[in-house]
């Protein structure tokens, strides 16, 4: 009788211990053991695991920046690896993400690369209409540590290879099926324009691969220009942004003199990034990353049959060294930090250049592209890249009365100001988004939203629905937090806190400077007012006869 009951006691011990050691077991990446020659099945209790895992929000801590699967829609899979969406890659792991042919993924960061065939295991699928693959797996190969802590349902990565450029020390966008075919811009002045298209088109490569139009783009804008006046990048900018274009080359063919306004864009474009000047670290990784990189250059030649001293015909390339400004645009397509300075006609202090892809057809340089030395005076002044380029039906309304984009900026002699734009519903709508120009980096924001807008006093009422900071100068449309809904009739009110560190003149407006091709902007098309504290707020023309760059997008109900 006393031997029984030790024999109950030990083994309910053993059971109790067995239990405890399992639950440890499931809730780690532990190795699968046995229990008196018995395996425990991973394929029974892995799955177990990632269905309590995925009950509660994951934590992902990147480079000390965290996200979380609420807003990103990460999850752990029956085999407990963490699966991403690969469009949070470039951004999370500064990284180059790419999907070609619709079925295999290339995630390049420095010189290592991670290669993957859909359809081969389950590091990468496709899912819910999403491709995802394994952080786990992809941490491995990217040399970086995956961890996964039970205790906060969290992820964390780190890079491993600490001090090492993000990019490699030479790449090729060519080499990667991400440029945009070679064009000509003939007699015309429309380098600017073939720039934004080509950057515009290589951000979008390989997954898709589109033709659009420099007709349009130098003909229906709001400027009052022709396409032998030339132009600069903001146009190309004011132009994209407020959904003017861009339309497909077919639909509106270049060189025949004619437009058609009725056209409607085919994407729109929701995000620019500015690099700032001389930023070549910024470049790289902007072309790593997103693609093609429109710049200017000064250039005292206009065709392919045109020589320059600047220019060596025999190894295709370019630097010059002085003080003329820039006049003509290109496209930063890679780079070679090794390329030889003897290949230029000038003498250098040393190697590396940019690979450009000019718009003088394929009888310039090298079928289209040339080199063009880190040394030369103008190349990477201006810069930007298009890092938000999405589906027509992303939204179904646009507020706007900035048609001609960042002309110039305002401000209160400090770094920050309010800044409000007064809209009309069209009907029963949510307003779900706002966009605004950051003049320069590391540019605060707080949106918010005043419905049922009467008056200045009406400022009060406003609503945060959003706030943040932006890395680069540039182009930028936020979505809100919560969706704001307005009635047909309604007038609301989407209110800027801007602060812009070191500036003066924190708000980019549109007005009239005076410039020819500013001729016939609109100022009358806004209603606008601006606040020094957020406290009391004046209409802006009592201020400067301009309309403030805020935009609003909704969604009809």
């Amino acid at each position: 009788m006393k031997y029984s009951k030790r024999y109950v006691v030990f083994t309910l011990i053993l059971i109790i211990i067995f239990v405890f050691d399992f639950y440890i077991f499931a809730k780690d990446n532990t190795t699968l053991g046995e229990f008196r020659g018995a395996e425990i099945e991973s394929t029974v209790w892995s799955p177990l695991v990632a269905k309590d895992v995925n009950k509660n929000t994951i934590h992902m801590m990147i480079d000390n920046k965290e996200y979380t699967s609420d807003t990103l829609k990460f999850y752990m899979d029956d085999d407990r690896n963490i699966m991403v969406p690969v469009d949070m890659l470039r951004e999370a792991l500064n990284c180059s993400a790419r999907i070609y042919q619709e079925n295999e993924l290339w995630v390049e960061k420095h010189s290592l690369m991670a290669d993957y065939m859909l359809g081969t295991d389950n590091d990468f699928i496709l899912y819910d209409g999403k491709f995802y693959v394994s952080m786990n797996s992809l941490s491995e190969m990217l040399d970086c540590t995956c961890t996964f802590d039970t205790n906060t349902n969290a992820l964390t990565v780190v890079d491993n290879s600490e001090g090492i450029s993000d990019v490699p020390p030479s790449y090729d966008l060519r080499t990667r099926l991400r440029v945009s075919e070679v064009r000509s811009q003939g007699n015309y002045g429309t380098c600017w324009a073939f720039a934004a298209i080509s950057a515009l088109e290589s951000s979008l490569m390989p997954e898709e691969n589109l033709l659009f139009s420099v007709d349009h783009m130098s003909m229906s804008n709001s400027f009052n220009v022709n396409q032998y006046d030339g132009g600069e990048y903001t146009m190309g900018m004011a132009y994209l942004a407020a959904w003017q274009g861009p339309v497909y080359e077919k639909d509106d063919p270049y060189g025949d003199g004619a437009t058609d306004e009725s056209l409607s864009p085919v994407k729109h474009v929701q995000e620019i990034r500015i690099i700032d000047g001389k930023d070549y670290q910024g470049i790289k990784e902007a072309v790593f990353k997103y693609g093609g990189v429109q710049t200017s250059l000064y250039s005292n030649i206009s065709s392919s049959k045109g020589n320059s001293k600047y220019f060596n015909k025999d190894t295709n390339a370019y630097c010059y060294m002085g003080s003329e400004k820039p006049n003509h645009d290109v496209v930063i397509i890679g780079w070679d930090d090794n390329y030889p300075k003897e290949n230029f006609n000038v003498d250098l202090e040393g190697d590396g250049a940019f690979i450009c892809q000019n718009s003088w057809g394929n009888e310039f340089g090298d079928d289209g592209f040339f080199y063009v030395s880190y040394y030369d005076t103008n190349i990477g002044t201006h810069n930007e890249v298009y890092t938000g380029v999405e589906t027509t039906d992303n939204y179904d309304n646009i507020y706007q009365s900035d048609l001609c984009g960042w002309v110039g900026k305002m401000g209160y002699d400090k770094e920050d100001m309010y800044g409000a734009n007064v809209f009309t519903a069209t009907s029963d709508q949510n307003i779900k988004a706002a966009s605004f120009y950051a003049t320069a980096s590391d540019t605060s924001y707080e949106l918010y939203i005043v419905n049922d807008f009467k008056d200045e006093y009406s400022f009060a009422d406003r609503k945060k629905v959003a706030e943040g900071t932006l890395e680069n100068a540039g182009y930028y449309t936020i979505k809100f937090d919560e969706e704001v809904p307005v009635t047909e009739g309604e007038r609301y009110a989407v209110v800027l806190h801007i602060n812009t560190p070191e500036s003066t003149h924190p708000m980019a407006i549109e007005y009239d400077s005076g410039e020819s091709y500013l001729k016939d902007v609109d100022l009358d098309d806004g209603e606008g007012y601006i606040s020094y504290d957020g406290a009391a707020f004046i209409n802006v023309k009592e201020k400067q006869d301009c309309n403030l760059c805020i935009k609003a997008f909704s969604d009809n109900k």
